[in-house]
């Protein structure tokens, strides 16, 4: 299957990165290189593209989408480790970095992965499928208190509780082993007046499982902190989320980098002597534009936060 990927809030990414034709840019979610492909075209020679991923398939797709340049560098990786992988290419600091926290197109219509909801796959989910732990292990072999914990908080799904009980009482019965299967599990957890409306039913549980899975919230302090360490003066870091609690994340810590100081609000001067190593590029997300929503439905939960370094 083509890997297909509609890069979402491309414009304002582009403009957001503040790009010069001689700096270095890191992708840290590569993809199908949408968003890198336009941003190695707005690069000279003495230009440089670092892309990250760790989906394989992504990799294959975007080095056959940016063949024709020679100034890229294309790295098998999980983001959480950009400041290793910085450090490893002697490139000194970058001038832009660039995550897309969205699942691609491609990983979401695969059936095989078992992203969907839609098609019957075995329970994966794994973006970097070198790791051994997939959506099975979370289904069958978490605690009912773990998976309710995990379908409330990254779900936020309201009935969290009852699923995870049918899904407990199911695998009694033996293992849970296809999307297909959880799916009708949820089905038969929620509510008939619940499942009429809204998005489908299963979307919560299986945005919470594939989080899981994939550590996606630990590994975003960790990436921000270390991205802006290596972030020349004036560069910029992007970041794109889907999911509220992402979002909650950027935002707590992109204020945090921008305004560090910890004295009470009545001290007249800060005292702490922590300063900021940041400014919020746009205090307010930057959401896709109605033109988006309506050509790239996905693209509807978006949000865009941006930040210079000081």
């Amino acid at each position: 299957m083509e890997f297909k990927h509609i890069s979402v809030l491309l414009n304002e990414c582009l403009e957001g990165l503040n790009i010069k034709k001689d700096g270095k840019y890191v992708d840290c979610t590569l993809g199908g290189a949408g968003h890198s492909s336009q941003i190695i075209k707005r690069l000279d020679k003495d230009g440089l593209l670092i892309g990250i991923d760790q989906d394989k398939d992504a990799l294959k797709a975007a080095s056959k989408r940016l063949e024709q340049y020679n100034n890229k560098i294309l790295v098998h990786n999980n983001f959480y480790n950009i400041g290793e992988i910085i450090d490893s290419l002697n490139i000194g600091n970058v001038d832009g970095i660039l995550m897309d926290l969205g699942v691609s197109s491609y990983q979401l219509d695969e059936g095989e992965r078992g992203f969907s909801y839609m098609q019957d796959a075995p329970l994966d989910m794994r973006m970097n499928r070198d790791n051994e732990f997939s959506a099975y292990n979370v289904i069958n072999e978490y605690s009912e208190e773990e998976l309710f914990k995990i379908i409330k908080d990254y779900g936020e799904e309201k009935f969290a509780k009852r699923i995870a009980n049918f899904i407990v009482e199911r695998r009694s019965e033996g293992p849970i082993n296809t999307t297909l299967e959880l799916v009708d599990i949820i089905k038969s957890a929620i509510p008939a007046k619940a499942r009429r409306e809204g998005p489908h039913p299963a979307k919560r549980t299986f945005q919470a499982i594939r989080i899981e899975v994939n550590g996606e919230l630990r590994i975003l302090n960790k990436a921000i902190e270390d991205g802006v360490e290596r972030l020349n003066k004036g560069g910029r870091m992007a970041i794109i989320t889907f999911h509220s609690l992402e979002d909650r994340i950027v935002k707590l810590k992109f204020r945090d980098l921008a305004n560090p100081c910890k004295c009470p609000k009545e001290f007249p001067i800060c005292v702490c002597g922590k300063k900021p190593t940041v400014k919020l590029v746009s205090r307010k997300a930057i959401e896709p534009s109605k033109e988006e929503v309506t050509e790239n439905p996905r693209s509807r939960s978006a949000k865009l936060r941006v930040i210079e370094k000081l």
